[in-house]
């Protein structure tokens, strides 16, 4: 039977990598360990360019002699899987591996030439240097309790950074003792889909995904129905998941009566409206519009993230509750994952009190205008939905489906109404929704060439 060796209880940790290697005792100590590298440096456990342990270390960890050792490190480097030079070490070499037709990992195979998809932000605008300044000051001063299990409810100094924000910037009235630190706003959902006893209304149309979060951990799913003035017509339900601001994919912004009634339905029923505030700071003709939570505190869930932000790779969101909704949704999340990653909350906080955020989200707010005014332009043959705000325009088409196969044969890539419906209807309105967020910059243009292209084509 192999033998399992490893190097994992190394006294000297600077000296080269950890291995782990299975030595088969039958072939000899020698050949055993040639075999054992050879195998580890060909599926790649053993990358080009990593360093070896010390032959005199190696020896000692796998109970071998040095030179049994020295000598298999010799064969290996005659047959060119490693190389040795004066003061550099044992390396392994950099071999030439056959090429391949995979694609590479972490990339989407499918990916269109041209991104006009909504739901992401241009995230090669990510603020690295600003960033990294936060994270160097956060793990600089961060307790050393910041690395082991804490409060379920997240890190105090982000929840505290949020209150502040989100009480200036959008009008919540956030306790931090009443926010909960998510992995994102999909978990912030399907943690209070968890606690909620009863079914749950959402807009239609409105994104099939979370739906999905919704139905998954139990709930009913009812549909919302949303016109121009925004979700009317609330059903007997445990809460209503809206997005006020800038609803989506219709990108209306929820009429002030319907705003009142909503709030009027939530304390009259006990019901509780749960307000996604996907991308509430982006808006161009006026100030963002304030959180409706900000006028029904006790009864209404305010749900955000930094995925539109800064980029949805971050997974970091909130969920600011009704006192009541504290303590089941801490208990849902604590044996949900324990608790949301510490040092990125730590360093969101430093960002957000020191005002870099701020900074971000006002160059930010000023590049998606551009974008918003050169999309604007592209359609100026056609009524543009929902531009007023966020990263997105829904454009009425008769036919999806043919506007679909169109855009395929130019490489470009777009959402559509029809997918958002709660129930598939032929007579319901379609439409084209246009993502602005996602292309780089130099991407943009060649982008909305493309749009105007299959636009023109419209039957």
């Amino acid at each position: 039977m192999p033998q399992d060796w490893s190097t994992e209880r190394s006294p000297d940790p600077g000296a080269g990598v950890d291995l782990h290697l299975e030595l088969d005792p039958a072939t000899g100590r020698r050949a055993g360990l040639e075999h054992a590298l050879r195998a580890a440096i060909r599926d790649g456990r053993l990358a080009p360019g990593a360093r070896l342990p010390a032959t005199r270390r190696l020896a000692v960890e796998l109970g071998l002699a040095r030179n049994t050792v020295a000598a298999a490190y010799d064969q290996l480097v005659a047959e060119g899987y490693l190389t040795a030079r004066r003061g550099a070490g044992t390396q392994v070499a950099a071999l030439t591996r056959p090429r391949t037709n995979a694609p590479t990992p972490g990339r989407d195979a499918t990916a269109p030439r041209f991104d006009l998809r909504p739901g992401n932000p241009d995230v090669t605008a990510f603020p690295t240097a600003d960033w990294l300044r936060s994270a160097r000051r956060a793990l600089t001063s961060a307790p050393a309790e910041a690395h082991g299990y804490s409060d379920p409810r997240g890190r105090i100094e982000l929840r505290r950074a949020l209150a502040g924000y989100l009480g200036r910037t959008r009008g919540v009235q956030a306790d931090p003792a009443h926010i909960v630190i998510t992995a994102g706003y999909v978990q912030g959902l399907s943690l209070l889909a968890g606690v909620l006893d009863g079914p749950v209304a959402m807009e239609d149309p409105g994104l099939a995904f979370h739906r999905e979060v919704v139905r998954r951990a139990g709930r009913e799913v009812v549909p919302l129905p949303v016109d121009g003035d925004g979700a009317h017509s609330l059903p007997d339900v445990a809460a209503a998941v809206v997005t006020p601001a800038h609803q989506y994919p219709t990108g209306v912004t929820l009429h002030p009566a319907r705003r009142h009634a909503l709030v009027a339905w939530a304390r009259a029923t006990g019901a509780v409206v749960v307000e996604d505030d996907y991308d509430g700071e982006y808006r161009y003709d006026r100030q963002p519009v304030g959180a409706v939570q900000g006028t029904a505190p006790d009864h209404v869930v305010y749900a955000g993230s930094v995925s539109k932000t800064l980029g949805p790779g971050v997974r970091l969101g909130w969920l600011v509750l009704p006192p009541r909704l504290v303590d089941p949704v801490a208990d849902a999340k604590r044996h949900a994952d324990h608790q949301t990653e510490a040092l990125g909350q730590l360093t969101l906080a430093d960002l957000i009190t020191g005002h870099g955020y701020d900074r971000h989200i006002r160059a930010s707010r000023l590049r998606y205008r551009r974008r918003r005014d050169l999309l604007v332009d592209c359609l100026r043959e056609h009524t543009a939905h929902g531009v007023s705000a966020g990263l997105h325009a829904l454009v009425h088409h008769p036919d999806e489906q043919a506007a679909t196969a169109a855009a395929a044969e130019h490489g470009l890539a777009f959402g559509r109404l029809g997918d958002h419906h709660h129930q598939r209807d032929p007579a319901a309105p379609q439409g084209l929704i246009i993502g602005y967020g996602t292309p780089a910059e130099h991407a943009y243009r060649p982008a909305l060439h493309a749009l105007a292209r299959v636009l023109a084509a419209r039957p």
